[in-house]
């Protein structure tokens, strides 16, 4: 018992120095030629699922407090002041601090919650005798990853036929992906699904809160940051969910699927 508090208190600190190396430094970013997919959220996920939802949230905290920072002694965007309290206050008063600490923690600390409960369920689902379950997960888990793709090369090719090339080429990855679930890995996916699913809804759990948080208690202020006009913030969002927010959750649920696999390796999960 003794031996597997220490070991799970080294895995906290060391997940949580990663976690401030990823936001102080350009390693929690992977450029993909037309975007920059955030990766910070990566060892909160993993860290969920190795340690339980009470540690991912104390991690999911941390990756706020770094942004908190980052956001208020760099302010590197016009839109900074949504994850800063220090900020929203000097723009909009005391009611400020409360919607960008909302907006900065809460997220994050639910990225370190959800995805653990989603491991779960994901892998007693597939443990069960229906059958089902498994097909219309690799259904999701394809589907999602076609519109990934499409959105991904429509961004990158600008031409006539992006939107025929991204979309056969997204079936096609789909598709492949589908086969591979379910053919190839029928009988050892439970766990690699499971943690893909984690990763999935960890990244998308981010994006959404964030996002509707933005709109719901910061939309006539961020479209004055933006230079826009109150009624495209909804058309700004939508966009930042439906490819930035599909494609960052692909590859967080590329990342956590691989190196959650290796870990469970040295400490399976619960």
């Amino acid at each position: 018992m003794k031996n597997e508090k220490t070991y799970e208190l080294v895995l906290t600190a060391l997940f949580t120095a990663i976690i401030i190396i990823m936001a102080f430094t350009p390693l929690g970013y992977i450029p993909l030629v037309v975007i920059n997919a955030t990766v910070i959220h990566i060892p909160v996920i993993l860290g969920a699922l190795f340690l339980g939802p009470k540690k991912g949230a104390f991690l999911g905290f941390v990756f706020g407090l770094t942004s908190f920072i980052n956001n208020t002694f760099k302010a590197a965007t016009a839109s900074a002041f949504v994850f800063s309290p220090v900020l929203a206050a000097n723009m909009i008063g005391i009611s400020g601090v409360f919607k960008s600490l909302y907006i900065c923690f809460v997220p994050r600390i639910l990225v370190g919650v959800v995805p653990y409960f989603v491991f779960v369920l994901i892998r007693n689902l597939l443990k069960s005798e229906q059958k089902v379950w498994r097909v219309v997960l690799n259904a999701v888990m394809s589907i999602i990853l076609c519109i990934s793709v499409r959105a991904f090369i429509m961004n990158l090719i600008e031409s006539d036929t992006a939107v025929m090339i991204g979309t056969v080429a997204g079936l096609a990855v789909g598709v492949v992906l589908f086969v591979v679930l379910t053919v190839v890995l029928q009988k050892k996916a439970s766990t690699t699904i499971g943690l893909a699913y984690a990763g999935l809804t960890g990244a998308f759990t981010n994006t959404l809160l964030v996002m509707s948080g933005i709109f719901i208690l910061y939309k006539d202020a961020y479209a004055q940051a933006l230079g826009i006009a109150g009624d495209a913030v909804i058309d700004v969002i939508m966009g930042v969910v439906s490819f930035n927010g599909v494609v960052e959750a692909t590859v967080a649920a590329i990342l956590v699927a691989g190196v959650g696999l290796a870990l469970t390796k040295v400490k399976p999960i619960k």
